[in-house]
């Protein structure tokens, strides 16, 4: 109806022509669906290069990793060995026969598996495993490992250590043992390269690549969280990585089984 009161005769037949929008509320609408656009397009492309950098970063990784075992060139005044492998524990009794170190730490270990087990699986090694090594049963994951090689340095005034573990788990253990060692005392890895991971062909293996992407982020995850914590035993992520399990686990004064 027009504003004189009068009826259009489109009206009478219950149609009628629609105003069409302003210029402006169009132009409106175009602009801000074209910055709804850019905006994925850009966070996509954020995405993207995010991804792109976190699959280089995995490859340098793995191309960093210990191909070859080799024996270190030099001694150390301790041994440490970590849980996760029989082969770990094997090397580590060889290098304290072989005067590579003076005592051997074993930290992790299942709280079922005792000393006479390991030397069930080490019959050569007999002497050694009753003399010169000690069982840590408190340690729930690599910060504990940590924790309770500071501990066990300190009380054997330690001031080297070299440590045995698999070389996709090396770079993460040395990040948590120079974060809780404060670099005050000097670490000798020893990689262990285990027969069932082929570092040069892991992508070939989906067992080895889920494993080595695993791996890698952990290490960034521990690389991050020890630029910002300050001492590892009062770390608020050993609680969460260690299943719930209380802070006081891997910060209680160190007590091995072996000295009970």
């Amino acid at each position: 109806m027009s504003r004189s009161g009068t009826m259009k005769p489109s009206e009478a037949f219950g149609w009628a022509w629609a105003e069409p929008a302003s210029r402006t509320a169009m132009v409106a609408r175009g602009s801000a669906k074209r910055d709804l656009s850019r905006t994925l397009r850009g966070l996509l492309g954020l995405a993207g290069l995010g991804g792109v950098a976190l699959f280089s970063g995995l490859l340098a990784f793995a191309a960093c990793l210990d191909r070859d075992e080799r024996i270190p060139v030099e001694r150390a005044d301790g041994i440490v060995a970590l849980t996760g492998g029989a082969q770990r524990i094997g090397d580590a009794i060889d290098l304290l026969a072989n005067g590579f170190g003076r005592r051997l730490l074993i930290t992790g270990v299942n709280e079922r598996t005792s000393r006479d087990e390991i030397a069930r699986l080490n019959p050569t090694q007999r002497h050694w495993i009753d003399c010169c090594v000690d069982l840590d049963y408190r340690a729930r994951n690599t910060i504990g490992n940590a924790i309770e090689t500071r501990r066990w340095m300190r009380q054997h005034s330690f001031n080297t250590v070299a440590v045995v573990t698999s070389n996709y788990h090396m770079p993460r253990t040395l990040v948590e043992l120079d974060h809780a060692l404060m670099g005050d005392d000097r670490v000798v890895p020893h990689p262990v390269v285990g027969e069932g991971f082929d570092a040069d062909r892991w992508w070939r293996h989906p067992a080895s690549a889920k494993l080595l992407a695993s791996e890698y982020l952990k290490f960034l995850v521990a690389w991050v969280r020890t630029r910002f914590e300050h001492d590892p035993e009062r770390s608020r992520a050993a609680i969460l990585i260690g299943r719930g399990k209380p802070i006081r686990m891997v910060a209680e004064p160190l007590l091995l089984r072996g000295q009970q």
